[in-house]
């Protein structure tokens, strides 16, 4: 699956789940916004989908922290890395509050649970 198609399967799953105004607006300039959509409260959700061959790093997550809320407005800020994070970026993302999605979640997500489902399921486990 390509960078697009990956961030566009995303979007989809999010209109899956009821999300509204969903839109991939991810690519050159996208200040790590690759997906927005809005809850039914009216909370906006910001994605960044990486599909990297390894773990996404501290610097990786660092960056998205930078943009997430304070250029694109988050009241959710979540980061998908397809095959996880590292330690540092996971200890990162929880001292700043965002949310990170690794490839186990991310299966749950994709065969049909709700995302804020799988959510809860794993703050409840960390």
């Amino acid at each position: 699956m390509t960078p697009a198609g990956f961030e566009q399967a995303c979007a989809e799953l999010l209109a899956r789940d009821g999300f509204n105004r969903t839109l991939r607006v991810g690519g050159a300039g996208d200040l790590g916004a690759d997906v927005v959509a809005y809850d039914d409260e009216g909370r906006k959700l910001v994605l960044q989908c990486k599909q990297y061959a390894r773990p996404v790093g501290s610097k990786e997550v660092q960056t998205f922290n930078g943009t997430a809320r304070p250029e694109h407005g988050a009241d959710l800020a979540l980061m998908i890395g397809l095959n996880g994070f590292t330690q540092p970026a996971v200890d990162f993302a929880q001292r700043h509050d965002l949310t990170l999605i690794g490839r186990h979640d991310l299966k749950r997500w994709a065969h049909g649970e709700h995302l804020y489902s799988v959510l809860t399921r794993q703050r409840s486990t960390t």
